[in-house]
This record gives C-alpha cells, sequence and structure tokens, in this order.
C-alpha cells in the first residue's frame, strides 16, 4: 500500500464524515418537527432513542467490527477472507433479532419507573418499541456498509445513506402531523420513518455487496469466533459509553422539565456539530487496519495522525460557527409553549452550546484515536479506559451534582471533566504504540 498521504486520507473519510453528518441532519429534522409537534415530544424523544440506542449498539458495534477484519484482509491482500468477513456480519446480525425483540419490555419498564410525567412516558414507550422492532436493519447495513467501508469504497456508502436519510426526512411531517389519509402519529410516526429509512439502506447496501461476492459461502467458525473476541470489547465500549451518557440524561432530569427539554435541543445540535467526527474515527481505524494487514505499523501511525489533524481542523473551524450563529440555531427549537418560554430557553441554551464547545476538541482527539486503536484491534483497552472514565469519574460528579446543586449548567459541567481524563488516557496509548503488536489476521 502506498504511504498515507492527506489527499488520500481525505478521499476515504470525507464521505464518512458527510454520512455521519447527513445522519446528524436527520435526527436534527426529527426533532425541530417534534418540537414543534410538543413540548412533551421533545422531553421524550433523547430518553427514547437514548436507551435504544444503549441496546442496539452492541450487536451494531459487533457486526460492524466485520468491517475491520475486512480492512485488514483487504491490507494483506486476502480476498476471500474479505467476502467470508462479510457474510460472518450478515450473520451475526440475522442472530440480533431474537435479542432486540426481547429488551423491548425492559425498556418500557425503564420507562415506566423513571418518573417522568405520563404524557412523556407513553411517548418514549412508543417511539422506543418501535425503533427496537427495527432494529436488524442497523446491523444489516453495518454488515454491507462494513465491507465496502473496509475496502475503502465509501462513497457508494455515503450516496446510499443519503438517499435512507432523504426518504426518513420525507416520511417526518406525512407521520408526524398526518396528510391526507395518513393519520398524526406523533412521536411514533417519527420513529416509524426512522425504521423505514434504516430498511431502505439495508436492501440497497447489501443488494450491491452480494451481486459483487456471490452467494452465502461458510464464514467460518474461526472468523466469526475472531469477530465476537475483537468486536465484543467494542460492543461493550458502546454499551456502557451510552449507557453512562442515558443515565447522565436521566439524573439531569432533576433540573426540571423545562431544562430537560432545553438540554435535549442543544445535544441535538451538539450531536450534528459532532457527528462528523464518527466518520473520522471510521476513517482512522479503517486506515490503520489497511496498514496493520499490510503489516506496516509505521504508516498505520501516520494515517491515524493524519485523519486527527483533519479532525481538529474541522471541528475548531464548525465550533467557531456554531458559536456566531448560536441564536437562529436555538431558534429552531426555541416555540413558546405552555410550559417552555421562548427567552428562557434561548438564555440556557447559550449556557449549555458555549459548555459543549468547551469539551469538543477533547472529544476530537478520544473518538478519532479510540478509531484508531480499534483498527488495530486494542478494543479491550478502549473499552476498559473508558469504563474507569465513565463510571469512577464521571458519574459520581454527576450525582454529586445531583444532590448538592442540580442546575443543568453544573450537570453539563462535569462532563468537560469526563471528555478531557479520557481523552489523556486514549492519547497516551496511542502514543506509546502497544497496538501495533496485535495482529488481526
Amino acid at each position: 500500500m502506498k504511504p498515507p498521504s492527506y489527499a488520500s486520507v481525505l478521499k476515504l473519510v470525507w464521505p464518512l464524515a458527510l454520512g455521519m453528518a447527513n445522519n446528524a441532519a436527520m435526527q436534527f429534522a426529527d426533532r425541530v418537527f417534534l418540537a414543534h409537534e410538543s413540548a412533551a415530544s421533545l422531553e421524550a424523544v433523547l430518553p427514547a432513542s437514548m436507551l435504544a440506542a444503549v441496546f442496539i449498539c452492541f450487536f451494531q458495534s459487533v457486526v460492524a467490527y466485520a468491517g475491520t477484519f475486512v480492512a485488514q484482509f483487504h491490507g494483506a491482500g486476502n480476498e476471500e477472507g474479505c467476502r467470508r468477513a462479510y457474510w460472518a456480519g450478515v450473520t451475526l446480525a440475522l442472530a440480533s433479532v431474537v435479542f432486540f425483540v426481547c429488551l423491548v419490555p425492559l425498556g418500557n419498564f425503564v420507562f415506566s419507573a423513571c418518573g417522568h410525567a405520563p404524557q412523556v412516558a407513553a411517548r418514549e414507550c412508543s417511539y422506543y418499541r418501535i425503533v427496537m422492532y427495527g432494529a436488524v436493519a442497523v446491523c444489516g447495513t453495518m454488515a454491507a456498509s462494513g465491507y465496502l467501508t473496509g475496502r475503502g469504497r465509501t462513497r457508494l456508502v455515503f450516496w446510499v445513506n443519503v438517499v435512507g436519510n432523504v426518504l426518513n426526512i420525507a416520511l417526518d411531517p406525512i407521520l408526524i402531523f398526518g396528510w391526507g389519509p395518513v393519520p398524526a402519529m406523533g412521536m411514533a410516526g417519527a420513529a416509524v420513518a426512522t425504521v423505514a429509512a434504516q430498511a431502505a439502506q439495508m436492501a440497497i447496501l447489501n443488494f450491491v455487496v452480494i451481486r459483487e461476492v456471490g452467494a452465502f459461502i461458510n464464514p467460518q467458525f474461526s472468523t466469526v469466533k475472531s469477530i465476537i473476541r475483537y468486536g465484543t470489547p467494542a460492543g461493550f465500549y458502546q454499551v456502557f459509553n451510552l449507557l453512562s451518557f442515558t443515565i447522565f440524561v436521566f439524573a439531569s432530569a432533576a433540573a426540571g422539565d423545562a431544562a430537560l427539554a432545553v438540554s435535549n435541543a442543544v445535544f441535538t445540535i451538539n450531536y450534528f456539530l459532532f457527528a462528523p467526527m464518527e466518520g473520522f474515527a471510521i476513517g482512522a481505524g479503517t486506515l490503520v487496519g489497511q496498514f496493520q494487514g499490510a503489516k506496516d505499523s509505521h504508516n498505520a501511525a501516520v494515517a491515524g495522525n493524519r485523519v486527527l489533524v483533519l479532525a481538529l481542523a474541522y471541528i475548531g473551524v464548525s465550533s467557531v460557527l456554531v458559536f456566531i450563529f448560536r441564536g437562529p440555531i436555538l431558534g429552531l427549537f426555541a416555540a413558546d409553549t405552555a410550559s417552555l418560554n421562548a427567552a428562557e430557553f434561548m438564555s440556557l441554551g447559550v449556557v449549555l452550546l458555549v459548555l459543549s464547545i468547551t469539551w469538543q476538541m477533547f472529544d476530537a482527539i478520544d473518538t478519532v484515536l479510540s478509531g484508531a486503536l480499534k483498527g488495530a484491534g486494542d478494543t479491550r483497552f478502549v473499552m476498559r479506559w473508558m469504563l474507569f472514565s465513565a463510571f469512577a469519574v464521571w458519574l459520581p460528579l454527576v450525582f454529586l451534582v445531583r444532590r448538592f446543586h442540580p442546575t443543568m449548567p453544573a450537570f453539563w459541567a462535569t462532563m468537560v471533566v469526563y471528555v478531557a481524563v479520557i481523552c489523556v488516557g486514549t492519547l497516551v496509548r496511542w502514543r506509546r504504540g502497544p497496538w501495533r503488536r496485535i495482529k488481526l489476521v
């Protein structure tokens, strides 16, 4: 493989980054529509979507790790290995269906027990149930997109992602508010639109890949076992990362319903700003995986560092722009309702937006380098360090704030501390380089 230049790195990474931004745009549109449907829907959408994500992300991450094996097999020139890794991912995606269905009652219990207002809890349960029943589409999409991304074909993944998200946004107003013979479904309509879009992406991407790789072949137990071995820590990383954030969301509800609605809105803005980092992380993991597969650890490190430089440049510029245009952006969510005053919404929203911008650089470093470490197979460290940072540092601070000073700015300040701590540990691990000695294939 050729040494990674900034041009070649950007060529692979930009569709991934834009794809994640596209996903964020879809979520942003979902929540703007829901904000104007009812304040209860805006309060409910983040807890409901986060709890669903906690359960989905484990299987999604394990299936996605088949893409890391594709990248390493591709770097090693083993085309048969690439095909087997894809079919192993499909097999794991299909196996996830049973678990998703069984997890529906657990989520309903959580929302019923958490003490939210009845109209909020009802919306949470409805949204969560629909998303979980359709979650196999997420895993099926990851099997195909992992294969294509691992081979460097990120533009195709991007355009299919665009098609799916355009479909989602088009269906949102029809299903949320109703149109003609279609009844208004409220928050449930947003969930149906999301599942329909995910199913469309799964169908298109797998059709393309199957035409290329041919009929089903036995992925071999050893391949499936290796994907599970290295993908499981990556899956638990996502689970505990999202679980810690979900605990934070529920704990921060102590600041009051109005403050929670503002917090949910600013998190949506923050996700829209930060989502491309996930694309940079996938790109870093893909490039590191390809060079590690080619037994070229030096250029693996160069590729990871160059992705990080591009990511920091993006997040620096975009953070400045979001701050400059904070008024119009927050105004999209700040409609007057019986429970929310637009002026108060804007005032608190600006404070939270500044705090989120404060942690962006730290978060960018951790996200990209964690992706690079996963691409090399160093998934156990990534999981363990996140567990320590979140559950030994961050959440104790969150519960101290809940006990002694339950205001939303204080809750958000704890996240600045958390992100700084996890960033330092990940950066040290990357620089020391024990990941260079890991051999996946």
